[in-house]
């Protein structure tokens, strides 16, 4: 190996590749050609990361440092992570003030600050804030018999200067009053108080508007927002748990109270104050954020909710349904032969039908399914109650510890078992992140009745809303080898017992990984010996270590190797002598790219794996995942033109990553065709 693939690290640090992902994201919101409200939707998007970022990695980062336990790489890099955090938070609030709210009030949407109120705006204002704030709000002095109170995460609060005496004689200098959580962020205003058709007022301008009344007799010196970010990251011990869902339970109810770990304050704010906060919440000042703005720009996609401006959004779209499946018996059509569905260019409506339709069929004996998302108001949960209540065999693999939609899904597991499903919580320490739906079907046949298997496989999850937001692959299948594995797989997470042998299927944590290095050293093998090889996957990240050091393997080998990796990816690509004929790029756009999709060239076979699993050390060894082979040779090749050529060929979504893991967004060529993959999927796939 030559100087230069020894000169750095053959592994990239993840937290930067975090935020160098949301920095892509930014520049969606920061294109003029994008429609105005995306524009804000992107930048709305990137806060709502960045809070994830805080609240799961970084929270992390600290816990590791605290015990001694922080990864080479985070150490030596976290000076960088705090200025490239720091910066893309600056980045936000100059383009929301310096560009999206001066070309938003030149459309009519207009938000009333409380200090450019005119007369009207300030009585609506004050009516509102009678009526419907100012009796929910408890101000909270500061002094010996009033201490700091508890901090929700994320809540909005403000922290007041005062001077002067109150009724018992005290002088309290400070005080914290807390947003009510059960109103809104931001409110519509009628066109006749606000003077333009659009306008809205945020809930933290009426309450620094009139925070003055909640300390009669007393100076209002100052008032300021602040934001706290907690450590939201769930602990379950494996080892002593024994009911996992009321162990769940009991740490839900502290989420909101995690570890401080980042203080966001608005601009102008008293250095005093900023100190008084950081040794409240024992923070220092690199985690504080200083901001021009809102303290939540999360909340402005109310905003967006609230406007009607459809020529600020992008088109509508009706997805497509493919023709084997318009008009026909869909249990038909899928044992005629199998069936691929690329969303959100192709209508999620025939995976609630599957099951829809299962619940509702007397043919229909059992049902299976697991669930990781799948939204507090679902179709798909609701088809399963209803068919555990019509008396049908109902299996269902909830997930608990789907971040975020832990609490969701505890609701629909007793919902579920009340309805007389049975439901089980996968395998303790393993979140069950494969996406699967068999349906068994008692049908006639030459011999009499036999009960006939039907799946569903999925890149993404049961979630009718995401499903059209989300780029993601599903299958229907009656292959008896591709159902009979999926059956074992169901076996394996709701009994006990040593595991079979997978006929199609590659499962995680058992096959997948063994699969995955086993294809890439045979890519690797073909290229030495003189024979074409090619290895191309789209993933969401790719962190896993010895599936970079086996590409890097095969780049030496001659392979050539395309790497669609939407978010963070630590391989560092176009290194000579180490990764020479590695490609990584990028894909941000209308939709959120978030399938996973292997491509082995094989000699010539094609091998092509649909996927639950990034390339990720939780995926590849602490999850139950699931890979299927598209076996169809017409639909393998849409899965090789539709999820890897396209993309390939984009010169204008595509951002191409170096070796250090910069990212630059690829241009067309003068004179030549510019190519947008998710466009032309939409023109190809889905209705205009």
């Amino acid at each position: 190996m030559n100087d230069a693939a020894s000169a750095g690290p053959h592994l990239l640090n993840r937290e930067l590749g975090i935020l160098a992902f949301n920095e892509r994201v930014l520049a969606q919101a920061e294109d003029p050609a994008m429609p105005l409200l995306e524009r804000l939707r992107f930048l709305t998007i990137v806060s709502n990361n960045l809070d994830e970022f805080f609240e799961i990695r970084i929270a992390e980062l600290k816990q590791l440092r605290l015990r001694g336990r922080e990864p080479a790489d985070a150490r030596a890099a976290r000076d960088e992570i705090v200025d490239r955090a720091r910066k893309l938070v600056e980045r936000q609030y100059a383009l929301l003030n310096g560009t999206i709210l001066p070309a938003l009030a030149a459309h009519g949407v207009v938000i009333h600050l409380s200090g450019t109120w005119t007369e009207a705006q300030r009585a609506w204002a004050e009516r509102y804030f009678d009526s419907e704030v100012e009796p929910l709000l408890t101000p909270i002095a500061l002094d010996p018999s009033h201490p700091f109170p508890r901090i929700l995460n994320k809540s909005l609060n403000f922290i007041v200067e005062l001077q002067g005496q109150d009724a018992f004689g005290r002088r309290a200098g400070v005080a914290v009053v807390q947003a009510p959580r059960v109103l809104p962020r931001v409110l519509k205003v009628p066109p006749e108080v606000s003077g333009a058709p659009h306008g809205v007022m945020l809930l933290s301008s009426i309450v620094q508007g009139f925070v003055d009344r909640l300390f009669p007799g007393m100076t209002v010196r100052s008032v300021h927002q602040f934001r706290l970010t907690r450590d939201s990251d769930l602990f379950v011990d494996d080892e002593e748990v024994t009911d996992l869902r009321e162990a769940l339970q009991g740490e839900l109810s502290q989420r909101h109270y995690g570890d401080e770990v980042r203080l966001e304050v608005s601009a102008g704010i008293p250095d005093s104050l900023v100190a008084l906060l950081l040794r409240e919440f024992e923070l220092d000042e690199h985690d504080c954020y200083r901001v021009a703005g809102p303290v939540n720009l999360v909340r402005l996609q109310q905003v967006i909710d609230l406007v009607d401006l459809p020529e600020l959004k992008f088109p509508p779209f009706e997805p497509a349904v493919p023709a084997p499946l318009r008009n026909k018996d869909l249990f038909a059509a899928i044992r005629k032969h199998d069936i691929l569905l690329h969303h959100p260019y192709e209508s999620f409506a025939p995976v609630m039908e599957f099951l829809v339709s299962a619940a509702r069929d007397p043919k229909v004996v059992a049902i299976k399914q697991t669930v990781y998302r799948t939204g507090a108001d679902s179709a798909l949960m609701q088809a399963l109650i209803d068919a555990a209540q019509s008396g049908k065999e109902v299996t269902v693999v909830v997930e608990l510890m789907a971040r975020f939609d832990e609490e969701t899904n505890i609701n629909w597991a007793d919902k579920l078992e009340r309805a007389g499903a049975h439901v089980v919580y996968g395998v303790v320490g393993h979140k069950t992140h494969a996406k699967m739906a068999m349906v068994l079907r008692r049908e006639e046949g030459k011999g009499g009745t036999r009960l006939r298997r039907y799946a569903h496989l999925g890149t993404g999850n049961y979630h009718p809303k995401t499903a059209r937001l989300y780029e993601d692959f599903g299958l229907f299948t009656a292959n008896e080898d591709i159902c009979s594995d999926v059956h074992e797989v169901f076996r394996r997470l709701t009994g006990l017992g040593q595991r079979g042998t997978l006929r199609q299927l590659a499962q995680a944590p058992f096959t997948l990984h063994e699969m995955l290095i086993a294809s890439i050293r045979r890519e690797a093998a073909n290229a030495r010996a003189g024979r074409k090889a090619r290895i191309a996957a789209k993933v969401n990240a790719l962190l896993e270590p010895t599936v970079i050091e086996a590409l890097y393997d095969a780049s030496n080998a001659g392979v050539k190797v395309d790497l669609i990796v939407r978010g963070v990816c630590a391989l560092r690509p176009g290194v000579p002598g180490l990764s020479e004929n590695i490609r990584v790029r990028s894909i941000v756009g209308r939709f959120l790219e978030h399938s996973r999709v292997y491509y082995f060239w094989n000699g010539g076979k094609k091998d092509v794996w649909l996927s639950s699993a990034d390339w990720m050390d939780r995926n590849l060894f602490r999850r139950v995942e699931v890979a299927f082979p598209v076996r169809d040779r017409k639909l393998r090749d849409r899965v090789i033109e539709e999820a890897i050529e396209v993309h390939l060929a984009d010169n204008l979504n595509a951002w191409v990553m170096d070796s250090d893991g910069r990212y630059a967004q690829r241009k067309a060529r003068r004179g030549a065709k510019r190519r947008q993959a998710q466009v032309e999927l939409l023109g190809g796939l889905a209705g205009g």
